[in-house]
Order: C-alpha cells, then sequence, then structure tokens
C-alpha cells in the first residue's frame, strides 16, 4: 500500500483484526520460502561438481569420402549439335551406357568419309615413305660400286703408270746403247779412213764404215723418239690418275647428294606420315565422342541441355550424374580458434536435419538422435565462409548412420573433448578461456587401431 494520505492508517486501524490482514502479515510463509531457497541452493550447489563434456559445434551437410563418388557432371570436349537423348531424368545408368547422342556442329568435320580419306591420304604417304627406302638402298649401293669401281681403275692407272716408267727406263737403255753404237761406228770411221789413207784398206771397207755410222745414227735417232714418247705416256699415266680420281668423285658426289636428297625426302614424307596418323587417331578418337556414355555407375539427377537440336560449346555441362555406391561422410566448419583443438581420429556426435534429436551439449549420455563419427581430415587452408573445413566418416564402434539421408542435407555436429565440472566450465566462459585439449597422440592410437 503507498503511502500518499499523511494520515496514517495503522496508528487508528489494527489490520490483523480482519481476515486479509490475518492471511498477509503472518510470519509462516517466510519459513517455508527461505527453505525452498536452501534446497535449491543445495541443488545448485550440486550441479556444479556435475561433469561437463568440453565440446565444438559445427555445421556443414553430408558429402561422400571419395571425391570421384560426389555429384558431377558430364561435359564433352566437342562441341556439338544434340540429336536424341537415350536416358531420362531419375533412370538409373551403368557405366559405359549411352546417353545423348550428339552430331558435329564445325565446318571441317562436316565430311562423312573424313575418317577413310585420310586412311587413304596416309597410306599413299607410307607409300612414298617405302619408295624413298628403295631409293636410298640403290643409292647407297650404286656409291659402293663406284668406290670399288675407283679402286680398280686407279690401281690399273697406277700399273699403266708402272709400264710407261718401265717402258722409260728400257728406252733410255736402249737409246745409250744406241749412242755407243753410234760412237763406235764413228771411231771405225775414223780409223777406216786413217787406214785408207796410208793404203790399208780399200774403198769399200771405207764406205761400208760409212753405212754403219748411217744406221748407227738411224737408230740413235729412232731410239731418242722412243724414249721421248715412253716418257710421255708417263705422263699421259699420270694425267690418267688424276682424271680418273676426279671422274669418279665427281659420280659418287653426286650420287651421295642424290641420297641426301632422297633422306630428306623420305624423312618429310615420315613427317607427312605422323602428322596424318595423329590426324587419323584424332578423328577416329572424335567419332566416338559423338555418343555421350556414363562414366560410372549412377542416377541422372538433371539434364542442363534438353533441346533437340542445341548446340553447345566444348567443356560445356551437359547432365547431372549422381553416383550410385558411395561411402558417406559429413564435412562440417568450425572456427579458427576451435581449430587447434580437433585432431584426426577424434570422435564427434552428428546431428542429421530430418532425424528427430535431443541434443544435451554438455551430458551427450543424455542426448537422443545423434550418430558418432570421427575426424579423417582437417583442412590447413581456411574456406571461403571464414571457418575451417572438417571431414567425418561413421565412427564403427557407434550405431551406423541412418540409411536414408541424402549427399547434401545439413548436419550439425558437437566435437566431445575433454570431461570437466561444471563449475570449471563456467569459470572458463567467464574467463573467455579456450577448452581443454585432447591428447592427440592417443586419438591417433586409438584411430589407427580401430582402421586396423
Amino acid at each position: 500500500m503507498l503511502n500518499i494520505s499523511k494520515y496514517s492508517v495503522e496508528d487508528r486501524v489494527n489490520l490483523e483484526d480482519f481476515d486479509s490482514g490475518k492471511k498477509a502479515f503472518h510470519k509462516r510463509h517466510y519459513k517455508y520460502f527461505n527453505r525452498f531457497l536452501l534446497g535449491i541452493s543445495l541443488f545448485l550447489l550440486i550441479i556444479l561438481f556435475l561433469p561437463w563434456t568440453q565440446n565444438v559445434s559445427g555445421s556443414g551437410y553430408v558429402t561422400t569420402l571419395m571425391p570421384e563418388h560426389r555429384p558431377q557432371t558430364i561435359q564433352s570436349p566437342i562441341p556439338g549439335r544434340i540429336e536424341k537423348w537415350f536416358v531420362q531424368e531419375g533412370q538409373l545408368v551403368q557405366k559405359g551406357d549411352t546417353i545423348l547422342h550428339i552430331s558435329e556442329v564445325k565446318g571441317e568435320y562436316f565430311d562423312p568419309l573424313l575418317l577413310e580419306r585420310t586412311g587413304e591420304q596416309l597410306q599413299a604417304k607410307s607409300g612414298s615413305v617405302d619408295s624413298y627406302s628403295d631409293k636410298i638402298t640403290a643409292l647407297s649401293n650404286q656409291i659402293q660400286a663406284l668406290g670399288e669401281e675407283r679402286a680398280l681403275k686407279a690401281q690399273q692407272a697406277r700399273n699403266k703408270l708402272m709400264q710407261a716408267g718401265l717402258k722409260v727406263e728400257s728406252d733410255s737403255i736402249d737409246l745409250e746403247a744406241a749412242r755407243a753404237n753410234f760412237e763406235i761406228a764413228q771411231t771405225q770411221l775414223k780409223r777406216t779412213e786413217q787406214l785408207q789413207q796410208e793404203g790399208l784398206k780399200a774403198l769399200p771397207d771405207l764406205e761400208e764404215k760409212r753405212q754403219k755410222v748411217q744406221d748407227a745414227r738411224a737408230k740413235l735417232i729412232s731410239q731418242e723418239n722412243k724414249l721421248l714418247a715412253s716418257r710421255n705416256e708417263l705422263i699421259n699415266a699420270e694425267l690418267e690418275i688424276n682424271r680418273v680420281g676426279a671422274e669418279y668423285n665427281d659420280k659418287i658426289s653426286k650420287a651421295r647428294s642424290d641420297l641426301s636428297t632422297a633422306r630428306s625426302s623420305q624423312y618429310d614424307a615420315a613427317a607427312q606420315v605422323s602428322k596424318l596418323q595423329n590426324d587419323y587417331s584424332n578423328y577416329s578418337i572424335r567419332n566416338q565422342m559423338y555418343y555421350v556414355l556414363a562414366p560410372q555407375k549412377g542416377y541422372i539427377n538433371k539434364a542442363l541441355k534438353a533441346g533437340i537440336g542445341e548446340s553447345f560449346k566444348e567443356g560445356e555441362k551437359l547432365v547431372e550424374i549422381m553416383p550410385a555406391e558411395y561411402e558417406l561422410a559429413v564435412e562440417t566448419y568450425v572456427r579458427p580458434i576451435d581449430v587447434p583443438l580437433l585432431h584426426k581420429g577424434e570422435k564427434v556426435r552428428v546431428q542429421f536435419d530430418g532425424w528427430p534429436s535431443i541434443v544435451f551439449r554438455g551430458w551427450e549420455n543424455l542426448s537422443y538422435g545423434t550418430y558418432g563419427s570421427r575426424i579423417v581430415a582437417v583442412d590447413n587452408f581456411i574456406s571461403k565462409n571464414g571457418k575451417y573445413r572438417v571431414l567425418l566418416v561413421p565412427d564403427p564402434d557407434d550405431h551406423p548412420w541412418p540409411k536414408g539421408i541424402r549427399i547434401g542435407s545439413g548436419a550439425t555436429t558437437l566435437a566431445l573433448l575433454k570431461d570437466v565440472p561444471i563449475w570449471y566450465e563456467i569459470w572458463r566462459n567467464l574467463n573467455g578461456f579456450p577448452p581443454d585439449y585432447y591428447d592427440p597422440e592417443v586419438a591417433d592410437e586409438n584411430f589407427k587401431k580401430d582402421q586396423k
């Protein structure tokens, strides 16, 4: 009651005489209230000493452990135009099944016989390479034959030179003999002329001696001519050796030039053959790309290019496919301040969207609807959302994950840390201290044992 008036009612009227006053001003309710406060205090004091599990929370979504098990899109490495679809959305396809057929849109590939014509060009060029190979073999044999013939001709010319030298020597000896006979004939003529003047020789003897001198002179001149002719033949033999060497060097040089030209042409033809082989292989592989095949067993999620006759570029997404066989995992994101607390092999509780659960963050044993998992990877670089990514897999020692969860559905995670009293957790939060660390060595050893 407010004391607004300066006249007090309590001084004139005793309120405890009324029934309402007796109920309002009795002292018994203070005793019950004090007992209630005492009980609440004892209860809260007991709670402060109860164990509390420190945890690190995060949010993410369901994914797969292996990258190839995640949803993917199928692209065409070549541009084209859609001609026919062989599947429908939601259909299960096996690896290698045909998804759609496309046609060519580039003008240089319009020819339906492009592969066959390229094969004919390749065969023709291969024959050209074989022809050049035969020509190279023939020229090599020709060069070898010319070398052998040059050696024989050179030996023949050297023999002629030797014969000419011997003939010059023989003619020189004959010349000396003829010169000696001429001198002897002159000496005899002089003696006969002297004896004839003395009357010891007859005139016919003198004339005979004169005749012998003339014959000796004729033989001397003839022998000198023979010697000159022999020396001329010697010079011709020397010239013949040089001519034979020059002639066959020219022939061999020409043959080697033709051989080099043939080899150059062969290499050029071989390069064209290699290019044609590359083109043939590219055309053959390109023909196989006209049918887009399923890379693995899975379900067709969505056709991104649906219309018949619709064109697309190379590398453009055509259809989404979800693999049929996969290993589930959870990709969750935690704050940078909590990353040092997480280690490979530690246990984490997971709550899936769409599955009923009752979660007590500090008393995990009282939680319902959460599933066990273990950490298999922690990113070393921060994600675009400002948090670090942590990859979780099912815990083999816990209940298996629900079979109805789908890849991409949401998930909330709680990484369990050390058990501490509640008063310690309150004190830690009031002072802004981080949770206590797990021992990473113990967690890694337990994780390795479970894997074995």
